[in-house]
């Protein structure tokens, strides 16, 4: 069933102003009730904090749904070019809303959190699924990507902070605690399952599609966005990838030098 475009350009609209509300407002209030840590962090943690809680609830929200509708959603499974789905569209619309909401969030406070890439991976992903929602094509494959954001929670910023660890290290947990080494095992490998395992299949899909009647059908424009959007994310996924995976790795070395240097210090070597 095709979306109603009021409704969708609603859920884009109610999804910005959602997420706007999330950062200027709940975020602050939810953050001083549950953590003691939060009032004490300066102005710019705060922003950077904010932006943080708004982006993990966004990824739940899309993340969870995107992976009801890859296994259940009918209209897209049978035809994942062209079928058209309301559910769908209504969650690649809240995941635009989010998108805008946080691009306007960034330039306010570029000093802050602004950066290039994260520009870059926004008007990318509103390039596609502006042609998803206009046209009602290829909402299987935006659905698709949209599971990656189930790494957010776990994943690093291209500074190379892990969201989680990022709280953790401002409410100044030990670097080698329990809980920042399991966070930055755990985002590694979710991050790997869900955004770099993830890539082979989508393009053995689109080599598969290729040249097909469906897929002549989708015209120059909207072939040529499909294909340059998903590769300028994917190299971004790649890249970040392997920063994650340096980090890690440095973490875990780390930890090894220092329990040796603990281990000497009360002078015995275990």
């Amino acid at each position: 069933m095709e979306a109603n475009p009021e409704l969708v350009a609603g859920t884009v609209c109610g999804s910005f102003a959602v997420f706007q509300v999330l950062f200027h407002f709940i975020s602050y209030w939810f953050s001083a009730k549950v953590s003691p840590g939060y009032n004490s962090l300066s102005i710019e943690k705060k922003i950077e904090w904010n932006s943080r809680v708004v982006s993990t609830c966004h990824s739940l929200l899309v993340g969870i749904f995107g992976l009801y509708l890859f296994f259940f959603d009918e209209p897209t499974i049978a035809d994942p070019l062209w079928g058209d789905s309301t559910l769908v569209k209504l969650n690649i619309a809240t995941a635009s809303g989010y998108l805008i909401s946080d691009l306007l969030i960034i330039l306010l406070n570029w000093k802050v959190i602004g950066d290039k890439f994260f520009v870059i991976h926004h008007c990318t992903a509103l390039t596609a699924y502006y042609f998803v929602l206009k046209d009602g094509v290829l909402s299987y494959i935006a659905n698709f990507r949209l599971l990656a954001e189930l790494s957010s929670p776990f994943k690093c910023d291209v500074s190379l902070f892990l969201f989680s660890r990022w709280f953790f290290e401002a409410l100044k947990y030990p670097k080698f605690s329990k809980a920042n080494v399991i966070n930055g095992i755990l985002m590694t490998v979710v991050f790997f399952i869900v955004r770099i395992i993830a890539i082979p299949p989508l393009y053995f899909f689109v080599y598969s599609v290729y040249g097909t009647e469906p897929y002549i059908r989708l015209g120059f424009a909207i072939q040529c966005t499909w294909i340059t959007t998903c590769l300028v994310l994917d190299v971004m996924n790649v890249m970040w990838m392997i920063k994650i995976t340096k980090g890690c790795i440095k973490v875990i070395s780390l930890i090894g030098q220092e329990k040796a240097k603990t281990s000497l210090q009360n002078g015995k070597l275990d």
